[in-house]
């Protein structure tokens, strides 16, 4: 029989899920943890889930709530024998942003002739489309190519690489770059490609992956200026980088930004026009956009006459 710990915590320990086979090395059998995105309603309720092969004791489970200082909640329940990828992601249900579809395995069959499908396990790294931030990013994206071409494309914090994928989706011809400051999510985002089809590399028509921070890396300002950028992270981070972000986009360009709460919209935006960039008008978002408490920003940069 299997075994699971499950707690709640809020998004902040959530987003620093360590590497458990480093924390539980001296294990035999270390637990497998599973993160849930939250609902968009409850954006700071997180539920992770540890799979354990035997009966965790109660040292084992101390271990894992000390992971997450805001753990609540914990329980531990027996299971019957299954097949645990298809327990964990069996309630990730596809997300469709326009033409794009996010699904995992388990949904293969949701996706439709004429549609542009990514293929994400849950896993290590963020983003399976579940969350307001991932679908509202994808949302955009398919509204954007039914007006744009763009050649140059960078994808800040990749996360698993959806947004770099959609945008390859969307811009096939396109050169595309990735990164991510964690280099799990690199890792992940380059099985991903795999798993797609999608090319690896430096020339048109692929993905180039590095591991960096924010736009610190030698890659990112070598292929700048950029006619589109993608940036979902956090507020803080995104209002830090708005002097980077902005000198790597070309005028005209546009950037897309989310990971940011409705209430931190104001400064996001005010940190971003003080460096020429302006709300771009896509027509009137989809009502679900509307009204969640996650937005996503569409920017423009203002061409200098």
């Amino acid at each position: 029989m299997s075994w699971t710990i499950t707690l709640w915590c809020n998004r902040a320990d959530a987003e620093h899920l360590p590497d458990l086979d480093d924390l539980f090395a001296d294990l035999a059998d270390p637990p497998t943890l599973n993160v849930e995105e939250p609902d968009p309603d409850q954006p700071d309720d997180w539920l992770l889930t540890a799979y354990c092969n035997e009966e965790p004791d109660a040292a084992l489970v101390a271990r894992v709530v000390a992971l997450f200082p805001s753990a609540r909640d914990v329980a531990v329940a027996e299971l019957a024998e299954q097949d645990w990828t298809t327990l964990s992601q069996r309630d990730l249900a596809p997300v469709r942003a326009g033409r794009l579809i996010v699904h995992t395995a388990a949904h293969a069959d949701a996706v439709r002739p004429g549609d542009w499908p990514l293929a994400i396990e849950a896993g290590l790294a963020f983003g399976t489309g579940q969350h307001a931030t991932t679908s509202g990013c994808l949302v955009a994206l398919d509204r954007l190519a039914r007006r744009y071409r763009f050649a140059r494309i960078a994808d800040i914090g990749t996360g698993t690489g959806v947004l770099a994928m959609a945008a390859a989706h969307a811009w096939p011809d396109a050169a595309i770059i990735a990164s991510d400051i964690d280099p799990i999510s690199i890792t992940v985002t380059r099985g991903n490609l795999a798993a797609n089809r999608f090319r690896p590399g430096r020339t048109t028509g692929s993905i180039e992956l590095v591991v960096a921070a924010g736009m610190q890396a030698q890659r990112l300002a070598q292929r700048a200026p950029y006619d589109l950028v993608c940036a979902n992270i956090l507020a803080a981070p995104l209002i830090a980088l708005a002097p980077a972000i902005s000198r790597a986009i070309a005028p005209g360009g546009v950037l897309v930004l989310a990971g940011l709460l409705k209430a931190q919209a104001q400064a996001v935006r005010a940190a971003y026009r003080a460096h020429g960039l302006v709300p771009l008008a896509l027509g009137p978002a989809p009502s679900p956009a509307r009204k969640a408490e996650w937005p996503c920003l569409v920017l423009e940069k203002r061409v200098q006459r």
